[in-house]
């Protein structure tokens, strides 16, 4: 099929090379304009439009699709369907009408739970048992577009968002394949409406919601972090510095006061509300990245000890 690609970050790459491999021909990928990034701040390229020019295509940068103007190289493509997978501007009607069959999206997770900007960190924070990618309509409203397909994956406690971001990418890459490959003659993708009494909304993450709150049990504690790996990072104060806290499993062990270090024989173990973290990777102010029994060769720390609350 003739397709454009919609997208920016590394989650729309294994997408865009899917499509690639499986002999799609790929008119145009729309991605944002490149952006300042790294210490010296220099423009850089997104990871889709990274991959789009290793492969010779077409690449379009609008800073809005606002303007009709801005539409003339979408409807130059020609496209039978566009492809949308975190591209992170708004598509107006307009550019939806555009190609033949319409557009379809990836979005990582199992609609109509978790529409919005972070679906993959509030499936974890709430503590969902699976979370997924469904391949949907793209219509107006935010993610409420009919289903076409749907992939599950289980959550566990070894899952980091970063984790769960890298699994669901090659999914959504796998589904989308799918898709176009048992696309009806007519073009027309059969999708089930979502329930609108299901829905949720998996807001945006904020670097304040980072701090760790020892009165809350461990196992919200053990979530956090987990979903907040890669980012904004859980933080502890611990002497007044800032540590991040990169994993950490919830223990029944009981003891202590919250905030209180209560052993330090495998991993950094801090009392909570309920149950005990087990900090295993953290970071102090300017330092690496480090595995628990690496950070204590370097700084002691002893029981009864305890993190600022």
């Amino acid at each position: 099929m003739r397709l454009i690609f919609a997208g920016t970050p590394e989650f729309a790459v294994p997408a865009l090379a899917a499509l690639i491999a499986a002999g799609h021909e790929i008119a145009l990928v729309l991605t944002q304009p490149d952006r300042p990034a790294g210490r010296g701040m220099k423009l850089k390229a997104s990871p889709v439009k990274e991959l789009a020019l290793q492969h010779g295509i077409a690449v379009y940068q609008p800073e809005s699709l606002k303007i009709s103007e801005s539409h003339v190289p979408i409807i130059e493509a020609q496209a039978d369907v566009m492809i949308v997978a975190a591209y992170g501007l708004i598509l107006p009607q307009a550019v939806l009408d555009i190609p033949r069959f319409g557009c379809l999206n990836i979005h990582a997770s199992l609609l109509p739970r978790w529409r919005g900007a972070a679906p993959i960190q509030r499936a974890m924070l709430a503590n969902d048992a699976e979370t997924g990618v469904t391949v949907m309509k793209v219509v107006m409203a935010l993610d409420a577009g009919d289903m076409v397909r749907k992939g599950v994956v289980s959550i566990t406690e070894d899952d980091t968002a970063q984790g769960m971001h890298d699994k669901l990418a090659v999914l959504g890459a796998d589904l989308m394949v799918e898709t176009l490959r048992d696309m009806p003659a007519t073009g027309v993708f059969a999708g089930a409406p979502q329930d609108e009494s299901l829905v949720t909304y998996a807001s945006k993450l904020a670097k304040s919601e980072a701090p760790l709150d020892w009165s809350r049990p461990a196992a919200e504690l053990a979530r956090q972090v987990r979903a907040f790996n890669p980012f904004p990072v859980a933080q502890a104060t611990f002497a007044g510095e800032q540590w991040r806290i990169w994993f950490a499993r919830a223990m029944p062990r009981a003891g202590g006061t919250p905030g209180e270090i209560i052993g330090v024989e495998n991993g950094i173990l801090v009392a909570c509300g309920s149950g005990t973290l087990c900090i295993e990777e953290l970071q102090r102010p300017g330092g690496k990245r480090l595995k628990a029994r690496e950070f204590l060769a370097g700084m002691a720390l002893s029981v009864g000890q305890r993190f600022d609350t």
